[in-house]
């Protein structure tokens, strides 16, 4: 099928994103819209009332609902030469969550995982993720994806942010909540937005996407061959688990990329021979391999222990005392790569084996043999990131015909490298989107996260620089962000507490969509005055005021610097609604910086109602990614 285009159709169809347990969006006329035979009679039958139309020379229909209030269910019945009735429809609010990899992130490796998963039965809630497809022209219709009751079985592999800010929404207004979750981990803004807007802002021209959709499609031929191979199930066949056969050295844990696989997708083989000391033999073991991207089976001395399908969860594996034996033992991994990073990519602490309560790390040299790589196939990178526009007309097109009450927006890790130019970029993709919708819906996001190692003394941060493009973007109207600086985690870009991060976009939904009169945001920059050798800085969205999260109320994490633009440590104080900001070093000082970083861990000024306060700076002066691009 060509994206863009339906293949002759013999009965009705409607789109995959219409289905049973969907919701439609309350006081807005609603669209129903598909495909038939040329000059087919359709009719809709809603609530008692039929409304009919017939399909034009391309086979398109499409009827217009009137608004209505929520409530529900319902059933919804579309008939032409066929029938087809969807049930358990409710109407409330939709919402479109999207991003990348966090956005992405499911329930099943959040914190309390076990507990939430269980406890998730939400009759209000209804789930929709869409499958993951690229396209260079706006596709008519959703590679695959259905709405889904909120039960602990539908919701484990749902995006976490979306479920608990959905959660949240749905206890406070009381009404169904609809949630498309469109995400694809690891990609930037410019796959998102479509080509009539990046085609004039990416540097590349129509003639450029031709070529790169050629190139792709000679990938894809390359592909067919590649996928072939994997799935011949060579290593199993070969009995690989046994540890037999030509292996080359490898250090572990590492991801494929940073080792000398390279920057490789496919299957790969690795094995580590350890020994278990006599006086251990005889007891049940707990192997940890730490996280693995994206899929592993997992063997000791030749028995399968264990196998796990998600890139995001630790793996833990219960080991039968008759599976070890005294003296040499041998552990194999199989680790399938189904594209960006791969392999073992935990620290080195995450890897040993438990017995009898003694560890045996497992990390450092290992060996390995591959199955296939795409390098071996000359396979070149033509996913989503390589070219823009290909996810918004995959994944964000063939639904913009249904009205929503917002978006949300978890994404921005992949364009630290060009956080200036993501100061257009990203408000474009929000003005983008409302007008493909035709509808300036309410858009929320999610600004990134603390992460790496802390800084030792003030210097430049590309994380800190896509922040304040992100806290920019708040000058376009009904737009809300949530400001997540403070649990993060240091050596992960996945934070594993994505309750809070539900939780405080949808405090900002509370306010922008439903004007509720609430405190949603944390401290905000206003202005500040230079007094003496101080700095007062003044701040909007004080709540019912400013407070220093300390045991001793001592504020950190500002720098403070003169004319020479060398910053320094500097403390602060809090007076009434302002924040005053000095060092013994800079007699004259010019311009203050806070949580200017890329992990602020020790930032902590908050409002009291306990949002933190959104990094910023007072000047300026020229930051680290000006000038650099990801595209022409």
């Amino acid at each position: 099928m060509i994206a863009g285009m339906m293949p002759a159709i013999a009965t009705v169809k409607l789109p995959r994103i219409f289905t049973s347990h969907m919701i439609l969006q309350r006081n807005k006329p609603v669209q129903v819209w598909g495909w038939a035979d040329k000059g087919e009679k359709v009719t809709v039958e809603w609530q008692g009332k039929k409304v009919s139309t017939k399909t034009g020379s391309d086979g398109n229909w499409q009827v217009s609902l009137p608004a209505m209030p929520a409530g529900g269910p319902y059933k919804l019945i579309v008939q032409g030469k066929n029938r087809i009735e969807l049930e358990d429809i409710l109407i409330g609010d939709v919402y479109v969550c999207s991003g990348q990899s966090n956005m992405e992130w499911t329930m099943r490796a959040v914190n309390d995982s076990e507990k939430e998963v269980r406890d998730g039965n939400n009759p209000l809630l209804r789930l929709f993720t869409v499958q993951k497809a690229t396209a260079f022209e706006p596709a008519a219709d959703l590679e695959g994806g259905q709405w889904q009751t909120c039960t602990p079985e539908h919701l484990i592999d749902f995006s976490a942010v979306a479920y608990f800010f959905g959660r949240k929404l749905a206890a406070e207004e009381k009404i169904p909540i609809g949630l498309i979750s469109s995400n694809w981990g690891g990609t930037n803004v410019q796959t998102w937005i479509s080509w009539d807007v990046m085609g004039k802002l990416s540097g590349y021209t129509d003639q450029d996407r031709l070529q790169f959709k050629a190139a792709k499609s000679g990938m894809e031929q390359k592909l067919a061959s590649f996928r072939s191979l994997l799935q011949e199930n060579k290593g199993e066949k070969e009995k690989w688990f046994d540890g037999g056969g030509d292996w080359k050295p490898i250090r572990q844990p590492m991801s494929w990329e940073q080792s000398v696989i390279g920057n490789a997708d496919g299957i790969v083989w690795m094995k580590k021979e350890w020994t278990l000391p006599a006086s251990l033999a005889g007891n049940k073991a707990r192997l940890y391999l730490g996280p693995i991207d994206d899929h592993d089976v997992t063997y000791v001395n030749g028995v399968k222990v264990g196998a796990t399908d998600v890139y995001n969860k630790e793996r833990v594996y219960e080991l039968d005392a008759s599976v070890l034996k005294p003296g040499k033992n041998l552990l194999v991994v199989k680790v399938t790569d189904d594209g960006g990073g791969g392999g073992l990519y935990g620290n080195p602490d995450q890897l040993y084996i438990e017995v009898a309560g003694e560890r045996i790390p497992l990390a450092g040299d290992w060996q390995y043999r591959s199955v296939a790589l795409t390098t071996e196939f000359g396979i070149q990178d033509v996913g989503p990131n390589q070219f823009p526009s290909q996810l918004f007309n995959a994944m964000i097109a063939p639904f913009i015909k249904m009205p929503i009450a917002g978006a949300i927006w978890y994404q921005g890790e992949s364009n630290v490298g060009e956080a200036v130019k993501y100061r257009s970029l990203f408000p474009e993709l929000i003005r983008n989107w409302r007008s493909k919708w035709n509808d300036e819906f309410p858009f929320m996001w999610v600004q990134l996260a603390n992460f790496t190692a802390p800084a030792t003394v003030p210097g430049p941060s590309d994380w800190a620089e896509l922040r304040e493009a992100q806290s920019q973007t708040l000058s376009l109207p009904r737009t809300g962000q949530a400001v997540i600086i403070d649990i993060g985690e240091a050596f992960d870009i996945h934070p594993r507490n994505k309750q809070d991060v539900g939780l405080r976009l949808a405090l900002a939904a509370e306010k922008i969509v439903y004007d509720r009169q609430l405190v949603y945001s944390g401290p905000t920059y206003d202005h500040m005055e230079v007094k003496g050798n101080e700095i007062v800085l003044h701040f909007k969205n004080t709540g019912s005021g400013l407070q220093a999260r300390d045991r001793y109320a001592y504020l950190r994490g500002f720098t403070i610097a003169g004319a020479d633009q060398r910053f320094v440590w500097a403390p602060a104080r809090i007076e009434g609604n302002t924040v005053i900001v000095s060092a013994e070093t800079v007699k004259q000082p010019v311009a203050v910086r806070y949580a200017w970083a890329n992990n602020p861990d020790d930032a902590n000024l908050y409002n009291r109602e306990g949002l933190p306060a959104s990094p910023f700076r007072t000047d300026n002066w020229p930051v680290s990614t000006e000038g650099k691009s990801m595209f022409k």
